[in-house]
């Protein structure tokens, strides 16, 4: 489209088809000169916009006063500002496409979204973060109210970490929560538990029961498990992508050894596999079925709680530290295993007992030998 002069220096229009009616419009245009750079901006329709060469001359006016900023550079600063929206675009780029990463994207698009998807760091305030604790508290459990802020919080430290953004001028506050509850089993529990797995017919359910049990291992690492990450020859079970992100290799103790043996084993890679041989998803209905006949409660969650039975025996057997159940249960850090401290200070109590009766014996075998040794004198 040619050029057209007004009588306005600087402004000029190209006829184009008309918006919203039949025939053509004027497009009006400004040209002018900013610190030694020439720019030309389109400013709007004759009919469409009600643009005229007089008011196309005053956003001229604008442009070059700095009162109004171009399309270009209205763009780069598009470009260049960083919503959690976008911080959240690119941290799934970099994170590992996992079952926690689905949690995350849940939390994201659910919770934190909708409160500060389109706002920039420097737009959150404390009070915005604490209104958004507040609401989630009256409907939600502590755990899942921090899992939503702890998620924000990680978005904005990877941001300042990649220079996208500046820090939160201030410390999100975080819902206490007392994660210190015992889902082990009790003696009794368990022995009705292991009675009906053998009463029950499914050829998977209670041999997962049974491998979560005897070997510690995340519900994840279980459904994720191939007949090639187990090494019978030299006793260890690699854990392929569980809950880090990272494999990890423990021990094949004999019990566990015992039930993968004698396991049904299918055409499929997987130890326990899902429809069509494919990774298993989910077991809850076959698992459920045989914690209702062994009478457990409602809440009991039977490989989350063969877990921390595992765990619990494990540290009550005065055997092993709460060090070697870390590389047991491959937890990354040392914090989860607190719940489990109290049965070592059981250990360790006895273990001081035993060696302050102990010293006590030598010490009377040392005084009955000074006092006989007095004696014959």
């Amino acid at each position: 489209m040619k050029r057209q002069r007004t009588d306005k220096p600087g402004v000029f229009y190209r006829i184009g088809k008309r918006i919203g009616g039949t025939g053509t419009e004027k497009i009006y245009y400004v040209v002018f000169k900013k610190d030694g750079k020439m720019y030309e901006e389109k400013v709007g329709r004759q009919y469409a916009d009600q643009m005229t060469p007089a008011r196309a001359a005053v956003l001229r006016s604008d442009f070059i006063e700095g009162r109004r900023i171009t399309a270009n550079k209205k763009k780069l600063q598009e470009k260049s500002r960083y919503t959690i929206d976008r911080l959240w675009e690119e941290y799934t780029k970099q994170r590992a496409q996992n079952a926690n990463y689905n949690k995350d994207k849940n939390r994201y698009e659910k919770y934190v979204q909708p409160h500060f998807g389109k706002k920039e760091v420097h737009d959150i305030d404390p009070l915005s973060v604490d209104r958004v604790r507040l609401k989630y508290l009256k409907t939600h459990s502590p755990q899942t109210t921090k899992h939503i802020l702890a998620l924000l919080k990680r978005l904005i430290n990877f941001g300042v970490k990649k220079s996208l953004c500046p820090p939160l001028p201030f410390a999100i506050e975080m819902p206490r929560v007392d994660n210190v509850k015992d889902d082990a089993l009790s003696e009794g529990q368990l022995g009705a538990l292991l009675k009906a797995i053998e009463e029950d017919d499914h050829p998977h359910a209670g041999d997962m029961i049974l491998i979560a049990l005897f070997t510690g291992i995340r519900r994840g690492s279980i459904f994720n498990l191939k007949w090639a990450d187990i090494d019978f020859e030299r006793g260890f079970i690699t854990l392929r992508d569980p809950k880090s992100g990272k494999d990890d290799v423990i021990p094949l103790n004999t019990q566990a050894r015992t039930v993968l043996e004698n396991h049904i084993r299918t055409k499929s890679d997987y130890v326990f596999p899902g429809r069509d041989g494919k990774k298993r998803t989910n077991a809850q209905k076959s698992i459920n079925k045989i914690k209702e006949a062994a009478g457990l409660p409602n809440e009991t969650r039977p490989l989350h709680s063969m877990r921390h039975t595992f765990a619990s025996l494990a540290v009550s057997s005065g055997e092993i530290d709460l060090y070697t159940l870390q590389r047991l249960t491959t937890h990354k850090t040392f914090a989860m295993l607190q719940r489990y401290a109290h049965l070592a200070d059981k250990r360790i109590k006895q273990g001081g007992d035993a060696a302050g009766d102990a010293i006590e014996r030598a010490l009377k075998v040392k005084n009955d030998n000074i006092h006989t040794a007095e004696t014959n004198k």
